[in-house]
């Protein structure tokens, strides 16, 4: 149990799964913005190229409600293809976002390293060199 015990808290340390926790909470948060996105901005613009309509709401109903007495007896059976539309867009627009964030840590990653490539390397002195060095010192000493 120890040794479980132990292996488990090695795994929790590692870096790539608490990366992969952050990128989790930070990919939930970034979808709400996206659903907004999609949802609050483009879905109403949408909505007025097919006639002001909610373009969420569309959808082929198969069998109406079935309602006596003002309580539903059957609930209605349909096929939300707005919704379904609009989850398409949500995902593209996620996908794509995905993809310039990618690419702008790419760049950023390749300008970082081009700029240690220019860095000019500093030559170490080799035990010879440093020898030769401390016999000098020793001989103004003297």
């Amino acid at each position: 149990m120890k040794k479980t015990m132990k292996e488990f808290k090695e795994f929790i340390a590692k870096g790539n799964v608490i990366d992969m926790a952050v990128g989790v909470i930070i990919g939930g948060a970034f979808g709400k913005i996206v659903t907004s996105l999609v949802n609050d901005i483009l879905m109403p613009l949408l909505g007025l190229l097919t006639g002001g309509a909610d373009f969420s709401t569309k959808k082929i109903v198969l069998s109406p409600a079935v309602i006596e007495g003002g309580e539903v007896i059957k609930e209605e059976g349909a096929i939300l293809y707005g919704a379904f539309i609009q989850n398409i867009i949500d995902f593209l627009l996620v996908a794509l976002c995905i993809f310039f964030f990618v690419k702008a840590i790419a760049k950023m990653k390749d300008k970082l390293a081009k700029k240690e490539e220019e860095k000019p390397e500093e030559k170490k002195p080799t035990s010879e060199e440093l020898l030769t060095e401390i016999r000098d010192l020793l001989k103004e000493k003297n």
